[in-house]
């Protein structure tokens, strides 16, 4: 057996009984520090979020910039997710065979809807957006694929919830802490389990303005050969333009054909 003790580039530890690399899992953690916040981050804000020491984060940095997966502003010296991270997200949705299945369905259902049109997968307590067909009227976050949502606000994450047993479903709620993200976003677990329930019963779920505002979606979840849900398909529309029952009459029966035309 080697002995890699002394060489912190291949240093092992046990993480659940599986040996990993832990400068990768520093790298990953550098790169993670740039979730869901400003675009730029210096030095010392990638240290206190990673609990990194500088002289590591900056070993870190300027191996990634080397690589392309991080970018830093010449002025400023802050830095900022590179380009090749895209390759890695063009290689997953290429490569990813529900992706290629899903895309004509959901082209077809974007011309019936005329509305926008999301495909989710679940991952973990989120639903992450992973395709995405727009309408007439998108703000930018709502234009991008990589974007994730807690499942307890989200049509699709009730959508699949709705198709586990009532037990699973009522565990995963626990463990997504639900907290409000708008005003109207529910965190009630009674309230939550009755919306859960009534996706049961119609097929798809309905969700209004609970986690962007003037935005409600209807969506439903796709099964895998076990009848078990993996993904969702969406449909959003604005409130300006639809009450929640007029839009869930209309494009719920479109969503749900959709999605049990898609093989998971």
């Amino acid at each position: 057996m080697s002995n890699t003790a002394g060489d912190p580039g291949t240093a092992l530890k046990a993480a659940g009984g599986v040996p990993t690399v832990r400068s990768v899992e520093k790298a990953f953690t550098v790169l993670e520090a740039f979730t869901n916040r400003e675009r730029y981050l210096s030095l010392g804000t990638i240290a206190e979020i990673t609990g990194l020491d500088k002289s590591a984060v900056q070993r870190l940095t300027r191996t990634l910039i080397g690589l392309g997966y991080l970018e830093q502003d010449p002025g400023t010296r802050h830095y900022c997710i590179g380009r090749r991270v895209l390759d890695l997200s063009f290689g997953y949705l290429q490569s990813n065979d529900l992706v290629e299945r899903a895309a004509p369905v959901l082209i077809d259902l974007r011309k019936a809807a005329r509305e926008r049109v999301d495909l989710t997968l679940i991952d973990g307590n989120d639903i992450l957006y992973v395709f995405r067909l727009q309408s007439k009227r998108e703000t930018l976050h709502a234009a991008l694929v990589g974007r994730r949502v807690p499942i307890y606000c989200s049509a699709g994450g009730r959508a699949i919830m709705a198709r586990l047993p009532r037990e699973v479903a009522e565990q995963m709620l626990d463990r997504s802490n639900p907290q409000p993200v708008t005003p109207h976003t529910l965190t009630d677990k009674a309230a939550l389990m009755a919306e859960i329930d009534k996706a049961r019963t119609r097929g798809f779920a309905l969700q209004s303005e609970e986690w962007r505002l003037g935005e409600l979606v209807v969506a439903a979840a796709i099964l895998n050969r076990e009848e078990m849900p993996v993904a969702a398909v969406h449909i959003a529309g604005s409130t300006t333009e639809w009450a929640p029952e007029d839009f869930a009459a209309k494009m719920g029966p479109l969503v749900l054909a959709a999605a049990q035309d898609i093989p998971g």
